[in-house]
């Protein structure tokens, strides 16, 4: 009987084995049918394919809260950059406006405590910021090497979930195409049952009239 052996099947790009569709499975199963061990198989594969696909799954939606809090945190420092450089164009004339002294106003803003609440606060100009890192750990930058850092990171996870995207789709075809050839082989089995129970009664009238 054919396997569905490791070394022989095709994979994507990220080594994720693709499921061979099973066209003929009088052929499949060879010549001494075993439509059990078969069947035994395909349950496996789906399982692998279902685990991969509940892990990407969760990826994506890690990826999908991180986008957004990458992107807002850049154009937070962005903005931050602009201002200290004079080139922002704000609307809230209390934020950017100068004093008589030629001094620029504190900026005053409001940060996130948790989901709902959230607090006022002013910042002086700085040319510094400190970043989550993950793990607990959060390191200082100057204002230009914050943003090249949160650019890439942001290109980086941008390009991850494009990735875990598109090993989605391809699990999910998998996963059909196993499906698939897991009712073509249990319904070819009790196809071929039910013959061998008709030729087996067939038999036993012709001895039975010889008789």
């Amino acid at each position: 009987m054919s396997t569905l052996s490791a070394e022989k099947q095709e994979r994507n790009p990220r080594g994720i084995p693709k499921a061979p569709f099973i066209a003929d499975v009088a052929e499949f199963l060879g010549p001494d049918p075993n439509p059990e061990n078969a069947l035994k198989e395909f349950q496996a594969a789906l399982a692998k394919y279902r685990y991969m696909d509940h892990n990407l799954t969760q990826r994506r939606r890690g990826l999908e809260e991180k986008i957004p809090d990458i992107k807002k945190t850049l154009s937070m420092v962005e903005y931050l950059q602009e201002r200290r450089e004079g080139k922002g164009a704000v609307d809230d004339a209390d934020d950017d406006l100068e004093d008589n002294d030629g001094v620029q106003n504190p900026l005053t803003t409001t940060f996130e405590l948790n989901d709902t609440l959230y607090a006022e606060a002013q910042l002086e100009d700085t040319d510094t910021v400190y970043l989550w890192l993950g793990a607990n750990v959060m390191l200082s930058y100057k204002l230009p090497s914050a943003i090249s850092l949160l650019r890439s990171k942001l290109d980086s996870a941008q390009s991850s979930l494009s990735t875990v995207v598109e090993d989605l789709e391809f699990l999910r075809e998998q996963i059909t195409i196993m499906e698939v050839n897991t009712a073509r082989v249990y319904n070819w089995d009790v196809k071929r049952r039910r013959e061998l129970r008709e030729k087996e009664a067939s038999e036993g009238q012709v001895e039975a009239q010889a008789g």
